[in-house]
């Protein structure tokens, strides 16, 4: 028993799918080296023969790497010997006009942008499922809170909408960010260029950047602070967001009478020694992850924070942050899906919990106003004389006798100047205290009125396909680029 509970738990809280980086620094140093050889090449920095040479030197060299066990080393310094092996010492020339210092950066924005596309991914599964809860839901009446207190009424539907807005600005976030991520720091060299006629704007081209990164010193010993700290500061964002919904969930795992959960088997586990419990391992699988990233981030914070420019601190490898913080954030966003998906509601329930509190009374305050000239006040006095009386002799709003209803009323009217009696009748009175009445009544942007619903889960639905197809597009501009640096680096190897 405990080992199968251990065993469901472990499976719950590992990362979901294999989602494996699809490449690693080997790769990506083989990748700038051939767009650098490209470019020395074009510009006359090293001579065609030779660099014929230094291509089928690269291809030997990537070769080997790709065997099984082969070593594939993450630094320039031993890579270079590997190609000069096979190539002799002049293959150094495609060296010319860079350094680990612009090397180094490039790596990290080659590993990071790929990251951020991977988030951008997960990001979107994770705004699809919400928008399927909220479709499937579009009725479903629960309890809203403030301060921690049941407030008022609304929908699941309006909730998991307004989850689905922050996420469409987290995803903004992403796009944003990425125009700055992706220009290239490549042939900037330690910090101040060379005196080779490197064209940074053929390298930026061949690699799939947008552009390089103007200023020199800039491009490899400030921007990877201040990009990093966008990365992940975006990442914590979204996390907190995440931790949001998982702790609005977890408040339901307090009560004996839940109205929502999750479904039982492959999103819970059981105890070890108490038979009734049913443990959400996958709700706490995703705040724990939530709290690894909001972790990371603050580690960036604090590796960037007064030091030195240029300094390593915050020039990290792709295991480390940002994008580590950048694949953590993917991960918990297929968590936070399994939830969503998951999700197991009892609509009697939840209407049930709004009806056994006051919650609706603002709407009786409001009736008063808009249909009977009640200063609002008067109206809120009013209902919060009924609360009063109805939790005092244990009674629902339902069943609050009209009779009192009505003597509550005159009482609070007493010493205004308006008349004692109260200007609705029992139908309207109870229609105004019911929480369809409620809903239905709401008639401001953004509310959860039915109309205003549909109108804004279509709209968050056309901003999800809106962001799927700028993924799309970034995706295809990143495999256009590597063709065609593919095309130009094949030419090289064919030179006589």
């Amino acid at each position: 028993m405990r080992r199968r509970m251990i065993g469901a738990i472990l499976a719950l809280l590992a990362p979901l799918g294999a989602h494996a980086a699809p490449t690693d620094s080997f790769a990506r140093i083989d990748q700038i080296n051939r767009a650098s050889l490209v470019m020395t090449a074009e510009t006359g920095i090293v001579p065609r023969p030779l660099a014929a040479t230094i291509a089928r030197a690269l291809d030997q060299v990537a070769a080997d790497a790709a065997k099984p066990g082969a070593e594939r080393p993450d630094d320039y310094l031993r890579i270079e010997p590997l190609i000069t092996t096979i190539a002799g010492p002049e293959a150094t020339r495609m060296h010319s006009g860079r350094s680990r210092q612009d090397i180094i950066p490039t790596v990290l924005k080659l590993e990071q942008r790929d990251r951020l596309l991977a988030l951008a991914q997960a990001l979107d599964e994770t705004r699809g499922a919400l928008l399927a809860v909220a479709d499937r839901e579009a009725d479903t009446i629960i309890p809203a809170y403030t301060n921690g207190v049941q407030a008022q009424p609304t929908t699941l539907s309006h909730l998991y909408l307004g989850y689905a807005a922050v996420l469409a600005r987290d995803a903004q976030r992403l796009r944003e960010a990425w125009t700055r991520l992706n220009l290239s720091p490549l042939g900037a060299a330690a910090l101040g260029t060379s005196s080779f006629p490197v064209d940074r704007k053929r390298l930026a081209e061949l690699l799939g950047f947008d552009a390089p990164v103007e200023n020199s010193y800039d491009a490899g010993q400030l921007a990877p602070m201040d990009m990093g700290l966008e990365l992940t500061g975006l990442s914590a964002t979204l996390a907190t967001t995440a931790g949001s919904f998982a702790q609005d969930l977890y408040a339901q795992y307090h009560q004996t009478r839940p109205w929502i959960l999750l479904r039982e088997g492959a999103l819970t586990g059981p105890s070890s020694i108490m038979p009734q419990k049913r443990n959400p391992v996958a709700l706490y699988g995703l705040r724990m992850k939530a709290s690894d990233v909001v972790g990371a981030a603050q580690a960036f914070v604090i590796m960037a924070h007064n030091v030195d420019s240029g300094m390593p601190d915050y020039k990290r490898n792709q295991a480390e942050p940002p994008g580590r913080t950048l694949a953590e954030a993917a991960e918990l966003c297929r968590r936070w899906t399994r939830v969503l998906d998951g999700l197991v509601v009892d609509r009697a329930r939840a209407a049930d919990e709004v009806a056994a509190d006051y919650s609706t009374t603002t709407e009786l305050a409001d009736t008063l106003q808009r249909e009977a000239d009640v200063p609002f006040r008067l109206g809120h006095h009013f209902a919060s004389e009924l609360v009063s009386y109805g939790r005092s002799h244990d009674l629902r709003p339902a069943d609050l006798p009209f009779a009192e209803v009505r003597r509550i009323y005159a009482e609070a009217a007493a010493g205004t100047g308006l008349k004692p009696d109260l200007p609705l009748d029992e139908a309207r009175f109870r229609a105004a205290l019911s929480a369809r009445g409620m809903i239905d009544a709401a008639a401001g942007l953004g509310g959860p009125q039915p109309a205003e619903v549909r109108r804004m889960l279509a709209g968050a639905r056309e901003r999800l396909e809106a962001d799927r197809a700028w993924r799309d597009d970034r995706r295809k501009g990143l495999a256009d680029a590597r063709a065609r640096l593919d095309t130009a680096f094949a030419a090289l190897t064919h030179e006589p």
